[in-house]
């Protein structure tokens, strides 16, 4: 965990749709879902388990279908801290909201992206090192910084040569999962 992708809170998903299938409990996605949301913002999607617009904490969800692509993601050497973050006095916190239509016309931002850089060097070569392959972005609250791409191939070639430096993996995007 810490790397911005998630792993607390599919976690935390998967425990309460495993829990509700193994005692047959009966509750519905949307009943785990907001029990969901008491345990993490993100937690909801992943008890959904489909691309969502998330607005509100995140837990507000639009179902989404997204285009096929292919990401790099680099891993820097160290931990980001949410709670940090989140309580920074630097952290702009009255940016206009990013709409869906914004999202797919071009790059958004990621309000958390600038204090994580200023505070974390990793983060921040990461972020320029990935930028000189693609629009490169901090996933989350970070530490995972990432970049899309239309082919595997294309990834994996700046993959590779991100191995020389960074800790770097490659993943597909999935629109739909189950998990029981």
């Amino acid at each position: 965990m810490g790397g911005g992708l998630g792993g607390g809170s599919s976690n935390a998903a998967v425990t309460l749709l495993a829990l509700n299938n193994l005692f047959d409990l009966g509750y519905s996605v949307d009943e785990l879902a907001l029990k969901g949301a008491a345990l993490g913002a993100d937690v909801p999607v992943f008890v959904r388990g489909t691309s969502a617009w998330a607005e509100g904490i995140g837990d507000e969800l639009t179902p989404l279908e997204l285009p096929a692509r292919w990401f790099v993601i680099i891993y820097p050497d160290c931990h980001v801290s949410t709670k940090e973050i989140f309580g920074a006095p630097e952290l702009t916190r009255n940016t206009p909201p990013i709409t869906v239509s914004a999202f797919f016309e071009g790059p958004v931002r990621n309000d958390l992206q600038p204090v994580v850089e200023s505070r974390y060097e990793q983060v921040s070569t990461a972020i320029k090192w990935l930028s000189n392959h693609g629009s490169a972005m901090m996933t989350g609250s970070g530490a995972c910084v990432f970049a899309s791409f239309q082919s595997q191939a294309e990834a994996q070639r700046i993959a590779e040569d991100a191995k020389r430096e960074f800790n770097v993996f490659v993943a597909k995007g999935i629109n739909c999962f189950t998990v029981v």
